[in-house]
């Protein structure tokens, strides 16, 4: 069975399946423009499993549609960026961190001229398979997996695309292409590359991945550098007096107040925060430029044998840096963000430990009776929460008047 034979979309609720002349009147958008180097949707290296090819849309826009329609990508409306969902309406979650990652990915993938649709795929999967409570839920959740072989969030995002997404008739997982896996695995160990066939290779032989993985690795940092300040500001963690310190930040600070000296408070903060966001991608665009021509490649193979392309100048990747170090000490270090980090950890941990001690406490697709496959279903089952539910479970689990 498969969606291939959809007009328009099966991947979307009430798709409607096409038939007849109508239906094979659409085609693909054809991929014209694209640079040598790009990836090309009608070459890719294909699904796990084989599907007949999309009516009207490329390989690449199929993946996208499945990944916007998954259960997970839901999820991330309610999981952590920096702080937790209920803190505040306004703070950034998973769901608009990864929003903002594929607008950024897709300016500079059309400015360089490749495949949009292949870089806003990769955007919006790459934090798939992250935990409730960001980071300090995905450090708890690795130390309780140690013994088990670690829990890494790529890895996650993976096994989601390619195993627990439970939408299709014919496979598990959302069958996404060669290209946009290799993608959404920004980061894995050499253990683990080695079963990863294919997809582990390049971490192996020192192989990058495609421009568009480049590309969607550094939005991914573009994004959540600015909008952790801008979210840091918005909560009193951090000053504007504080920042004065970061040189990428007063630059542009001091040029927005020359240019709108009757602006202040939330108006000030924006015109800077877009301003430095502009000047990271510009030359993120022409640098990347720069490299291209010097290395000059002519296929997307030749991208995954040549050095890191997609890159920042030195002056403002040293910028970028120091602003980045700047959030570590002074926001991600604050005690209130460390007092919810603890707390975060001592949820994963609790129900971690709970589940490991009585598997019946799992919902039936999560037990299993071989004891070695245990912990990483528990894994699986935890990674998958909410902030919200992962609360919700642990008062179920440990507080002894709650009716939840």
């Amino acid at each position: 069975m498969s969606d291939s034979r959809n007009a328009v979309s099966a991947d979307q609720p009430g798709g409607v399946p096409g038939s007849g002349a109508g239906a094979s009147l659409l085609a693909a958008s054809p991929e014209t423009g694209l640079a040598p180097y790009a990836a090309h949707a009608s070459r890719t290296r294909g699904r796990r499993y084989p599907e007949l090819p999309p009516a009207a849309r490329s390989e690449f826009q199929r993946d996208r549609d499945r990944i916007v329609h998954s259960t997970a990508f839901r999820r991330l409306e309610y999981k952590t960026q920096v702080f937790v969902n209920h803190e505040g309406d306004l703070f950034r979650t998973r769901l608009t961190h990864s929003l903002e990652v594929a607008q950024i990915a897709r300016s500079v993938a059309r400015n360089l001229r490749v495949n949009e649709d292949l870089v806003e795929a990769i955007s919006l999967a790459h934090d798939l398979g992250h935990t409730p409570f960001g980071h300090a839920g995905q450090d708890a959740l690795n130390d309780c997996m140690r013994e088990h072989g670690g829990f890494e969030h790529n890895l996650q995002s993976l096994a989601v695309v390619d195993e627990l997404e439970e939408h299709y008739g014919a496979f598990d997982g959302l069958n996404l292409c060669f290209e946009t896996r290799e993608g959404i695995l920004k980061h894995c160990s050499r253990e683990n590359a080695r079963r990863l066939g294919d997809l582990g290779e390049r971490f192996l032989l020192g192989r990058q991945p495609s421009i568009e993985a480049q590309i969607a690795n550094i939005a991914d940092e573009i994004a959540y550098n600015n909008h952790d300040v801008d979210d840091g500001l918005r909560s009193g963690l951090i000053s504007i007096e504080q920042l004065a310190e970061v040189e990428l930040w007063q630059t542009h600070y001091e040029t927005a107040r020359a240019e709108f000296p009757r602006i202040e408070g939330r108006r000030l903060v924006h015109e800077t925060v877009r301003r430095i966001i502009n000047t990271l991608i510009v030359d993120l665009i022409e640098e990347t430029s720069r490299n291209l021509a010097k290395h000059a490649p002519q296929s997307i193979d030749e991208v995954r044998g040549a050095p890191p392309l997609v890159a920042h100048s030195t002056p403002v990747a040293v910028q970028a840096a120091t602003l980045k170090r700047f959030l570590y000490r002074n926001l991600y270090r604050h005690y209130r963000v460390m007092r919810m980090a603890n707390k975060a950890q001592r949820v994963v941990t609790g129900l971690f430990a709970a589940f490991t001690e009585d598997s019946r406490l799992l919902p039936p697709a999560y037990q299993s009776p071989d004891p070695s496959a245990q912990p990483r279903l528990i894994a699986h089952y935890i990674a998958g929460m909410t902030d919200r539910y992962a609360l919700k479970e642990y008062r179920r689990l440990f507080v002894v008047d709650d009716d939840a």
